[in-house]
């Protein structure tokens, strides 16, 4: 088997974030200006049919008979490797592994203050790792790191001169593990259910990384009426003493030896371990951020120690506020209409990706809604590049237990550590139509979580706006609606029915607009305190749904419906879809080249 590794050099102290391709081609939003070196490529891989690897101590020795490129998934690699097809029923477990030089890593050469770090893009639900034949643990201290939405590392003491890493990857059909829309024990397969997508899903990589230094993980919180940046970095140190961060602000298209536009220092005195720490600097004159004019800055952060041993990572931000003020959203202390769109990106790769982002910009969208997935944390920083707002979802377990709302936290926890860098993310779901919490209505329990995460996010994440469960069944607390918006999903293809409809939403009728009653929890009198969205609608062309399918006509039936939305108190509206996913056959852009199958601006009722 040929090993074809890749490497990322060192970028330079001239280059600009934006030129630094190489860089850019990591899956995360923070950067190091360390050298890198990709393992992707192709792996030994094994169907652990029976679960027997462990007891059998496969990470000791084991005789792999088939291959798979990394990164794939499980349904690829099971297709290939003529195990029955690409699907699995209720578990699954396979085996990666793969043999590295230490030659091969000569951009990684040692130097005085650091350690090597593994990093895995995104991997799962279940995965542990070996290097050597030996256990390794993330950095968070988990043996077997779950999840699969979001990166996770390991730290390396020692390499030898030719090294052995091995991946067991296990996923089951778990209606507990956050899921999104992959089929289940209790959703199959069919109609709006995907199929699993799953195991070995992003890149791996190994780095440099200072002993003690600052992870890659940056919370930007920006008042822009003093124009007061908070950031929430994060230390990890092997060496208790007295540091000092030392921050700088720059343009985002400035150069190394550009002046940066706000600096400051910060001395800390450190324990060993990791902490959070809020830091604040003024950035005199700023430019916004908005879908107009997506102004950008980077932060340049430094952990430097007594020995003036620095560690650095960089990110970009914006400065921007979102706020739910009464019946309307500002942005920027300006009203906005949201004209959105529905967005499941399921296999698609990052490059399909991208096309299909700058072709919802054509269609005259300022905001997507990506429809509870996990997914490549560049596509947030194109969005912040291009000027998109997004909607993000936490993917959803799929029956209401305590096992699954730990899970739901847990998830939510780890994705906003690793994107509340990003100016485009303006809205989070906790849930949506009442999936993993079909109990809203009568289960105490499953209210009192959802409540809790909502007055989490105010307090921990003021910058974004937040639905404790989109569709409907959202939840009132003393007449208080714990949900910075009001959403509804409203499906009809006819036009008479349309109006009738969004009449009835405007004046307040809690009971019978939506699939189900609109409010659940104590009485909500709505009385234009919240901004009303109509989340879904549209869905032109889905089987058995009615409607129009050619593209012509459904060009002409979105108008319609669209401008009825505008004639009415509603704050914004997303249509159902993007693209076409599996049986969903409904999309406007083609899934495969990007291109706008209805005319451009369509979807654009701002004027």
């Amino acid at each position: 088997m040929h090993n074809h590794t890749n490497y990322g050099s060192s970028k330079s102290r001239e280059a600009s974030l934006d030129t630094d391709t190489s860089r850019e081609n990591l899956p995360r939003a923070v950067l190091r200006p360390n050298g890198y070196v990709l393992l992707d490529g192709e792996w030994k891989f094994a169907v652990d049919s029976d679960d027997v690897g462990l007891d059998e101590n496969w990470h000791v020795a084991h005789a792999y008979s088939q291959t798979a490129n990394w990164p794939g998934n499980v349904e690829q690699h099971l297709a290939a490797s003529q195990q029955g097809g690409s699907s699995w029923k209720d578990s699954i477990v396979v085996w990666y592994e793969r043999d590295f030089e230490l030659s091969e890593c000569a951009p990684l050469a040692e130097e005085s203050g650091t350690i090597l770090q593994l990093t895995f893009g995104a991997c799962g639900y279940e995965t542990q790792v070996w290097l050597n034949g030996r256990a390794l643990v993330t950095i968070e201290g988990e043996q077997v790191h779950k999840g699969e939405y979001t990166s996770f590392s390991y730290e390396l003491e020692e390499l030898l001169p030719v090294n052995r890493l091995t991946v067991r990857i296990a996923s089951s059909m778990d209606a507990d593990i956050p899921r999104g829309k992959q089929e289940s024990h209790v959703y199959k397969r069919g109609g709006i259910w995907y199929q699993t997508y799953t195991g070995a899903v992003r890149s791996v990589w190994l780095e440099r990384v200072e002993r003690n230094r600052l992870r890659s993980r940056v919370g930007v919180v920006s008042i822009i009426e003093d124009q007061l940046v908070r950031f929430t970095l994060t230390t990890r140190i092997r060496d208790p003493g007295l540091y000092k961060i030392r921050l700088a602000v720059f343009p985002a298209d400035a150069g190394r030896n550009d002046k940066p536009v706000a600096e400051d220092e910060f001395p800390l005195m450190l324990e060993a371990g990791q902490k959070s720490q809020r830091l604040v600097l003024d950035v005199p004159d700023a430019r916004l951020w908005s879908p107009e004019t997506p102004a950008l800055y980077r932060l340049q952060a430094r952990l430097i120690d007594g020995n003036e041993l620095e560690s650095e990572i960089e990110t970009n931000f914006g400065l921007r506020k979102i706020e739910a003020r009464g019946s309307r959203i500002y942005l920027n202390n300006q009203p906005v209409y949201l004209d959105g769109i529905l967005y499941q990106p399921g296999n698609s790769t990052y490059e399909q990706i991208k096309r299909h982002l700058f072709a919802m910009k054509k269609s005259g969208c300022n905001l997507v809604r990506i429809h509870i997935a996990g997914v490549d944390p560049r596509v947030y920083k194109l969005a912040d590049k291009i000027g998109m707002l997004l909607w993000v979802e936490v993917p959803s377990p799929h029956q209401s237990t305590q096992k699954s709302r730990d899970n739901h936290r847990a998830e939510l926890l780890r994705m906003l550590a690793l994107i509340g860098t990003h100016p485009s993310i303006v809205i989070w779901s906790l849930y949506n139509e009442d999936w993993g919490v079909q109990d809203i209505a009568h289960n105490s329990q499953a209210r009192e979580y959802i409540v809790d995460m909502y007055h989490f996010m105010q307090i921990s994440y003021p910058q974004f706006l937040v639905v404790d469960n989109d569709g409907w069944q959202h939840i009132s607390y003393e007449g208080r609606l714990k949900s910075d918006l009001l959403t509804a999903h409203l499906y009809t293809p006819d036009l008479d029915q349309w109006t009738k409809t969004l009449d009835e939403l405007t004046a307040g009728n809690m009971d019978t607009v939506a699939a189900f009653a609109l409010v659940v929890g104590d009485p909500f009198f709505y009385r234009k305190q919240v901004p009303l969205i109509v989340s879904e609608w549209g869905g032109f062309g889905f089987q058995n749904y009615g409607g129009p399918s050619d593209d012509t006509s459904r060009a002409s039936q979105i108008a319609l419906f669209k401008a009825e939305l505008r004639k009415r108190a509603i704050a914004g509206d997303v249509y159902t879809q993007a693209t076409d996913i599996e049986d969903e056959r409904n999309g406007l852009i083609d899934q495969e080249t990007g291109d706008l199958n209805v005319p451009e601006g369509l979807l654009n009722s701002r004027g």
